[in-house]
């Protein structure tokens, strides 16, 4: 994938400090309040408008019994409890819809994603057809599921889409907000073996970048980079568990090459380059605003093939995992977060507090 040049190399290399507890709340919110993602700009109003259209379009395609389904207020608990495991879920499933009703809902996705975007959704579903025909009819590709949290276009409201090994969580909580985090894809197998889609690798390229960047790096680079021997056998931010990752570990940015700089952004655009246009280039405007070069980049686990292995990028507030651990390394679960926007809850309590001072 050709990479679109954002190389902010005039940054401060300063050195952050070498501590690594949970950060507080506080902390936190500190590093957002310096991080204007919400400003509402014309682009952020133009991407609400696209999306609270899409959605309202979606919901008219339904019927009233469909309809009740997928919409749950956005005050419910569950628009926060995201999971990519098999179990019940709230909201209308794919396999529920009519094929008018499925293409509304895909209108829906695209107004948030890229066509890269679009294709990695597709990828997920593609390998629970695959799971489905090695374990068994309780995989299905039928059972992702649309929620809708609240009104679309009455502040605030947003969506979800999940089901095994998909989250996409989008929120919407004040004019020209939009944040589309977390969104957590999975992989299994990560390297289909058999059958018609064998060599089918849905999240092979980041795992190739990062193998890259590690060969990339001289001895003392690598050694600090490298945070553990073993892989962790999972995510660290898995839902409920965003306190666990503690401060950013591993090796600067800041203490890169360009070359090695230019690799990482191309791993971060994995993630951040399934975005539409113009929420991609407000994610990016958030990344550097933040100081690309205090990111840190770490791998843990073996850096031989077909072995187990995790890693991540990490900044004041963003923060990519993958981790390929679980069936003989053939099982990858990766996420992109921003642990201060996470379902739009900086916007929200700045949306709540102008509200009560009213």
């Amino acid at each position: 994938m050709p990479h679109d040049g954002w190389h902010p190399h005039d940054e401060s290399h300063g050195h952050p400090p070498h501590h690594h507890g949970p950060p507080t709340r506080r902390t936190v919110l500190a590093a957002a309040a310096l991080l204007p993602f919400g400003s509402a700009s014309a682009q952020a109003v133009d991407a609400a408008q696209r999306i609270a259209d899409a959605a309202t379009r979606f919901l008219s395609a339904l019927d009233d019994g469909q309809r009740r389904k997928a919409m749950i207020a956005f005050e419910s608990g569950n628009r926060l409890d995201w999971h990519y495991i098999p179990r019940s879920r709230s909201g209308l499933a794919l396999g529920e819809m009519r094929a008018a009703q499925a293409d509304a809902a895909r209108g829906l996705f695209a107004s948030v994603l890229n066509q890269r975007g679009l294709e990695l959704l597709d990828g997920v579903r593609l390998l629970e057809g695959v799971l489905r025909e090695q374990q068994g009819s309780f995989r299905d590709p039928a059972r992702y599921y649309v929620s809708v949290f609240g009104t679309p276009g009455r502040f605030p409201w947003g969506w979800r889409f999940e089901g095994h090994h998909l989250s996409l969580n989008v929120a919407l909580p004040a004019p020209g907000y939009v944040a589309v985090t977390p969104f957590f894809t999975g992989a299994h197998p990560a390297t289909v073996r058999d059958g018609p889609h064998r060599g089918f690798r849905l999240l092979g390229a980041s795992e190739d970048l990062a193998r890259r960047i590690m060969a990339g790096l001289n001895d003392q680079q690598r050694q600090t980079a490298t945070i553990a021997n073993r892989s962790f056998g999972e995510i660290v931010a898995s839902p409920q568990r965003e306190q666990d990752i503690g401060n950013p570990r591993g090796l600067l940015l800041g203490e890169m090459t360009g070359a090695q700089r230019t690799l990482v952004e191309a791993l971060m655009d994995r993630f951040l380059g399934t975005l539409a246009a113009d929420l991609m280039a407000q994610q990016k405007q958030r990344l550097m605003e933040q100081g690309l070069a205090t990111f840190r980049f770490a791998w843990a686990g073996s850096l031989t093939p077909g072995e187990a292995h995790y890693f991540r990028v990490h900044g004041p507030v963003t923060l990519i995992e993958h981790d390929n651990t679980q069936n003989g390394a053939n099982h990858v679960h990766a996420v992109w977060r921003d642990l201060a926007a996470d379902f739009g809850g900086d916007a929200l309590a700045d949306h709540y507090r102008q509200q009560k001072h009213r």
